[in-house]
């Protein structure tokens, strides 16, 4: 019986390392990605994805108030 503790502590402090281990290279993996994660969007391409949008939003803003403006106009004529 005593063999038998003595196994189960020895299992026990091996399987601990090991998650130890584990977990410290879990950890330094979670660290660069939330690292990383903060850096997302910065490059030269993401200045040029908001001009786009901006543009479209633009263009978007211009059709919506002509339309309006010419269905004034057409009611003031003909109504």
């Amino acid at each position: 019986m005593f063999e038998f503790l003595v196994d189960a502590w020895i299992c026990t402090i091996k399987s601990q390392k090991s998650q130890t281990t584990s977990k410290r290279l879990a950890e330094k993996k979670v660290a660069k990605f939330e690292k990383n994660i903060t850096k997302r969007g910065l490059g030269p391409m993401a200045s040029k994805k908001i001009k786009t949008e901006l543009y479209v939003l633009a263009l978007f803003i211009v059709v919506v108030v002509g339309s309006f403006l010419f269905q004034i106009i057409r009611l003031a004529l003909l109504g």
